[in-house]
């Protein structure tokens, strides 16, 4: 293990110790400035090369907030209102849904249409096309279901009829270098290179016999094929598309570091990136009910998820998460090549909530 925690986050450098998975990355920031930066393990499978601070992971739906944000930049400009039909941006979308209920996860189009391989994972008009002519699973705005796998191709293709930019350029040019976040969508070969290589905890992850087959949560993760596979997440096909749902590939700094912005209210090191206003109506309430993909009562505001304890974010499938805790001034960061569930995630939380903090 190697890293710095700052005096008083000694339980936390504990706990993350006790967490080693063989290759994984905790980064904590408090007021913007690093309290807790530690990493463990191994890229890679064969334990050939050390994780180090510009290792990039596959986080899944960490990535979600990031696209959301970059859409909510449209709308701070003036470009797109919440509440527009998403048709008023782009004609050929037949449902009645409005930015806001795509943000929501209220839209009604958890699945892609059509059945696909993974090849269409690097086909981005042909996937666009089989949302925009989709008929939805409920009327727009009534029911919630994380859009697992749509997500990024509704919001990222708004950005692109408005713009006519690229979303992972986009994103790469509005949100990461300004704030200097080290995480993209789309990668080269160079980036390529830096990316950890995902493993499965368990023989039966990530389905472990919980779900009917055509219950919505397998439905909504399963077409088209490869979002779980692992000979597909760590292939150069996944790396180098633009799936801004699920392959947001970031280091643990860049997660922690974006939500630290969103934190401060849209402004970090000096490059206000959206108003404060929009940030406070991006991390509020805007629909609480069960979600019939995650399967129990949530809240969601506009790209993020919202607890009881007043914290908000996102995880990611297989046990990563970015999220902020306004209370206590943190906004943290846990990425790893180990996918499994969020225990260790949830032992991390404990020990950062448990720090005394001193002013």
């Amino acid at each position: 293990m190697i890293g710095y925690v700052a005096p008083g986050y000694e339980a936390v450098r504990e706990e993350f110790e006790a967490q080693a998975c063989g290759g994984s990355a905790l980064c904590v920031l408090r007021g913007g400035e690093v309290v807790v930066d530690l990493r463990e393990g191994w890229r890679d499978g064969a334990r050939t090369r050390a994780w180090d601070e510009c290792t990039l992971v596959n986080v899944y739906s960490v990535g979600k907030p990031v696209i959301a944000l970059a859409a909510l930049l449209l709308v701070d400009r003036g470009l797109v209102g919440l509440d527009d039909p998403v048709a008023r941006h782009w004609p050929e979308f037949r449902t009645t849904a409005s930015v806001r209920h795509v943000l929501t996860h209220t839209a009604g189009l958890p699945v892609f249409p059509v059945p696909r391989d993974a090849s269409a994972w690097s086909d981005w008009e042909l996937l666009c096309g089989d949302l925009a002519a989709a008929e939805p699973e409920w009327p727009p705005g009534t029911v919630a279901a994380e859009h697992a796998l749509t997500y990024g191709h509704l919001l990222g293709e708004l950005i692109r009829r408005v713009t006519g930019r690229e979303p992972g350029a986009f994103v790469a040019e509005e949100i990461a270098r300004p704030w200097r976040l080290d995480l993209g969508f789309g990668l080269d070969a160079e980036d390529q290179e830096r990316c950890a290589e995902l493993e499965v905890r368990g023989a039966d992850w990530p389905d472990n016999g919980q779900s009917e087959p055509d219950s919505m949560r397998v439905r909504a993760v399963a077409n088209p094929e490869g979002a779980r596979d692992l000979a597909v997440v760590n292939s150069s096909l996944w790396r180098t598309a633009v799936v801004p749902a699920v392959n947001l590939h970031a280091t643990a700094a860049a997660v922690a570091r974006f939500h630290a912005g969103l934190l401060a209210g849209g402004e970090l090191d000096g490059h206000r990136l959206i108003s404060a206003d929009l940030v406070t109506e991006m991390t509020s309430a805007h629909f609480t009910g069960f979600d019939h993909f995650i399967g129990q009562e949530t809240t969601w505001g506009l790209g993020v998820q919202l607890e009881r304890d007043g914290t908000w974010g996102m995880g990611g499938l297989g046990g990563n998460a970015g999220w902020a805790d306004p209370a206590r001034g943190h906004a943290i960061a846990y990425v790893t090549r180990r996918l499994g569930g969020f225990r260790r995630v949830d032992a991390l939380d404990a020990a950062i909530s448990s720090v005394r903090l001193l002013s």
